[in-house]
């Protein structure tokens, strides 16, 4: 059924306010804006708190027991996943920057998280996720160089058990993804080709969810 033309016009005219609604829904814990300052002292960016909570949501739909995240940065990502994992739950969060894993340390220690609870492994993720075990996932997040984005569509593929989920956030590129206008540079082609291929995937089911940068998710079918 179509809607009244005025009524099509109200959704779009209120969309960019609807959508900033979305993003700030779920409040944020005290560790998990420590995490956001240190991110933002050190000049990194993390996801937002809409993100954040898409994540939560998902690693707690797919009762996620472990998870791999690439890119730690200062924990923001991380804590919103541990809160959504099992309680017995472990993260496996890969970053090149150790500075930066002290800092989530400490903030998955204030938002109350028991120590075993994140495996943090320092190194380049091309070098870490081939020594992670094959089917061992519930769910991987990426949030690293976006030039590595279909390698590492490709490992999680290999790590991801049937069922499982892959996510990709910053896949909007501050709106130069779907910008026709001018050429993209090569890490926004880059962007383009994985979107292609995880819509065209034969093993995939995907969604792209319009909260912070863009949340590309899909799931693994069995």
């Amino acid at each position: 059924m179509r809607r009244p033309r005025g009524q099509e016009r109200a959704i779009t005219g209120n969309r960019q306010t609807s959508w900033a609604f979305a993003d700030a829904f779920v409040a944020e814990d005290e560790a998990t804006r420590w995490a956001r300052d240190r991110a933002r002292e050190a000049g990194l960016r993390s996801v937002s708190s809409g993100t954040g909570a898409a994540l939560r949501l998902l690693a707690g739909a797919a009762d996620a027991k472990a998870v791999a995240e690439i890119g730690t940065g200062t924990g923001v990502s991380g804590i919103h996943l541990l809160h959504g994992m099992r309680p017995d739950g472990v993260l496996t969060t890969v970053d090149s920057d150790p500075e930066c894993q002290q800092f989530a340390r400490q903030a998955f220690r204030a938002a109350g998280f028991a120590g075993n609870r994140a495996r943090f492994i320092p190194g380049r993720a091309l070098e870490v996720l081939p020594r992670l075990a094959d089917g061992g996932y519930d769910l991987v997040f990426c949030d690293g160089d976006r030039m590595e984005s279909l390698d590492y569509l490709a490992e999680s593929l290999r790590l991801l058990r049937p069922g499982g989920l892959v996510c990709f956030e910053g896949v909007f590129a501050d709106g130069r993804t779907v910008d026709s206008t001018v050429a993209p540079p090569a890490e926004v082609q880059r962007v383009r080709e994985l979107l292609r291929a995880v819509r065209e995937s034969t093993v995939l089911m995907p969604s792209l969810l319009p909260v912070g940068d863009g949340l590309l998710c899909a799931v693994r079918r069995g």
